[in-house]
């Protein structure tokens, strides 16, 4: 296993982190996405722990608390091996404030999920998605006692807009609070949409890159062909969305360097993920050992060039507005472009 620095923290982790969004749940969403005994979770959490993996990432909401739960059991003895990562956000009961990023809901929540994971505190705490009714600052500002208390080591976010994320930062440097140290997005082959505006962010800002869904809800597995619809929680939890023909396109040129390469069609999906430098981490959520395994394997799969230009092809996606007007090149004539081309062979023939 290979490590990476989550930004600028000192810390580093795992290049794969675990996720247990499988972990845990009975009846609708959560069993379709999971629905994984504790003894099951047991075994999967001592597996990846022994394979190097030293980053497990929950969140309140999944399994209506229910993995939280599940990962702190699974945890005992072995918690001071991993960075401990969970959100709050999502709804977590009937009532008007049981949901959002209130003061009151972020204290509340914080206190549960310490409880569920049965730890004194949060390595990562992580705001699941945006909140348009409550002032950002009063987030922030929430977040930052929590880390002042020792609760919460670090903070950051997840499925936000680049705007948001910016707009959060610019709080936390004014006003001297914690900031966010990561942004958990979705990226794979067949959804790059980050590379437009968050990816540079995340560089220009020195944040961490967290990735969920990097085989796209298990299109890009090697499950899914144009003759044959795969099983698992795709085939009735259609979800992230995807252009689908293209997304089979990809899915080909995959199958062909992961015959290449002795690797399978999963490990290059997670193997392109990783060969991106903005990336600190690809979140894993397997359902069995066997997946879990052929994911781990992905660390060791090294994709060529000529890989992975063929894979950026097929896979691109247009460079969007105001992309496509940085497109258009210099603003010098072209008599002035040419002059500036034979200067600079003039020079370098000399």
């Amino acid at each position: 296993m290979k490590y990476r620095a989550l930004a600028d923290t000192g810390v580093f982790v795992s290049e794969l982190c675990l996720g247990a969004m499988t972990f845990g749940g009975k009846g609708g969403i959560w069993e379709t996405i999971g629905g994984m005994k504790q003894a099951e979770v047991d075994t999967m959490v001592g597996r990846a722990l022994d394979a190097g993996i030293n980053f497990v990432d929950t969140a309140n909401v999944y399994a209506t608390g229910e993995s939280e739960t599940m990962t702190g059991k699974a945890l005992k003895g072995r918690r001071h091996e991993v960075v401990l990562a969970t959100k709050v956000r999502g709804r977590m009961g009937p009532g008007p404030n049981d949901v959002g990023l209130s003061r009151l809901h972020i204290m509340e929540s914080v206190e549960a999920s310490l409880k569920r994971l049965n730890t004194d505190y949060i390595d990562l705490y992580q705001i699941h998605r945006p909140d348009p009714v409550t002032n950002i600052e009063d987030t922030i500002r929430a977040l930052d006692d929590l880390v002042r208390q020792g609760k919460v080591r670090y903070v950051g976010c997840s499925n936000l807009w680049a705007w948001q994320v910016m707009q959060a930062l610019g709080v936390s440097d004014a006003q001297g609070l914690e900031r966010f140290r990561c942004t958990q997005s979705y990226y794979s082959l067949a959804g790059r949409e980050i590379e437009r505006d968050l990816i540079p962010l995340v560089e220009d800002q020195g944040m961490g890159l967290l990735v969920w869904s990097p085989l796209a809800g298990g299109f890009l597995s090697g499950k899914f062909t144009r003759d044959k619809e795969g099983e698992g929680r795709r085939a009735s939890f259609d979800f992230p969305p995807i252009d689908k023909e293209k997304g089979y396109d990809i899915v080909d040129v995959m199958r062909k360097i992961a015959d290449a390469r002795g690797a399978s069609v999963a490990q290059v999906a997670l193997a392109w993920v990783l060969a991106n430098e903005a990336v600190t981490t690809v979140i894993i959520g397997a359902r069995n050992l066997r997946q879990l395994d052929d994911n781990i394997g992905a660390v060791d799969v090294e994709l060529t060039d000529e890989d992975l230009a063929a894979l950026d092809e097929v896979s691109a996606i247009p460079p969007g507005y105001p992309g496509w007007m940085d497109a258009l090149g210099s603003d010098r004539n072209p008599g002035e472009v040419r002059r500036l081309e034979e200067a600079t062979e003039a020079m370098e023939s000399k």
